[in-house]
């Protein structure tokens, strides 16, 4: 146990955060997502939600300020968002700017490309979200 990184940060996970570099992406999927297929660095955290994990890695994490930094899935056509999932991610990143939208088989895309994949217990459907790193402000 590490002073000042919250508990639902895996060993692995915290690995895969320093390992990444700017504008690398990871995701962090909802529980019905195929992550095996599309990735080959696959963490899994069962039972933990999205939220939590969310607010777990961000305290870590520099979010990409050249780029949008937060992508969703998007509803197909004929299906609706729940706008309580959006909602609670900003919530837990503390973000409040733009959250890119991307079409399902464009996500798919997107993921095959991922630095990693993180299996969360989220059950909502669309509970799919991709951050993208950003540089480290140089502390004095």
């Amino acid at each position: 146990m590490l002073k000042g990184i919250s508990p639902v940060v895996s060993p692995d996970l915290l690995k895969t955060l320093a390992e990444m570099g700017h504008g690398d992406e990871i995701v962090f999927s909802d529980a019905h997502f195929p992550a095996h297929t599309f990735n080959s660095r696959v963490i899994r955290a069962d039972g933990v939600s999205a939220e939590a994990l969310l607010a777990g890695v961000i305290p870590l994490f520099e979010l990409d300020a050249y780029a949008t930094p937060v992508v969703m899935m998007e509803a197909v056509p004929g299906d609706s968002l729940d706008p309580a999932v959006e909602a609670a991610y900003r919530k837990a990143l503390g973000y409040d700017g733009t959250i890119q939208r991307e079409e399902r088989f464009a996500f798919y895309e997107r993921a095959k490309k991922a630095y990693a994949v993180v299996i969360t217990g989220q059950t909502a459907k669309y509970g799919n979200v991709i951050l993208k790193k950003g540089v480290t402000p140089v502390l004095a």
